[in-house]
């Protein structure tokens, strides 16, 4: 019997100082039974940093042909194509192949090695964006991840604050390319 995936309601309160928005929306995350709930939160901050008013989070983990998170136009053009996790350059490479910009947001306490082995060919990727998330940011937004949430996620340059009203995490992010 396969497992189930979970469901999460999230009511986001967006507040992205760098680019002026200021909303309230209401959201749910679906958990793939192989994934982790830090990787949905870390899914939740890539929606937050490049909110607009398409963007969609895919069928993930379970379409190896799409990204986390895109932006498809009415005549099912790819506009931009979201990835988290530490990608493969041939990862990437499908979503250069299909839409107009690419992003990665990458975490975890190894990106220092995966980025040391992929970085050359990851940089050589046209139309792409590489971010890096600190690992001590990612680790405590699982602690924030409830069945029925309410999240302020505040941005301001780069840094991203998260609360829920009782605790916060913190989290920074760089640019590693482009």
């Amino acid at each position: 019997m396969a497992l189930k995936p979970t469901l999460y309601k999230l009511t986001l309160n967006l507040v992205d100082m760098n680019r002026d928005i200021y909303l309230t929306d209401k959201l749910t995350l679906v958990l793939h039974p192989s994934e982790t709930e830090t990787r949905m939160m870390v899914r939740l901050l890539a929606y937050a940093l490049n909110h607009e008013s398409d963007l969609a989070f895919s069928r993930g983990l379970s379409a190896t042909d799409e990204p986390d998170l895109w932006t498809v136009q009415g005549d099912g053009a790819v506009h931009l194509w979201i990835e988290v996790g530490q990608a493969s350059a041939e990862r990437l490479r499908k979503g250069v192949s299909r839409a107009d910009r690419v992003r990665l947001y990458a975490y975890g306490s190894e990106t220092d090695i995966w980025w040391n082995k992929q970085g050359g060919a990851l940089s050589e990727l046209p139309k792409t964006e590489i971010y890096r998330f600190d690992p001590a940011g990612v680790d405590s937004l699982a602690a924030l991840c409830s069945r029925n949430m309410e999240l302020t996620l505040t941005i301001s340059e780069e840094q991203i604050f998260l609360s829920d009203g009782e605790q916060q995490a913190e989290v920074s992010l760089s640019r590693l390319s482009q």
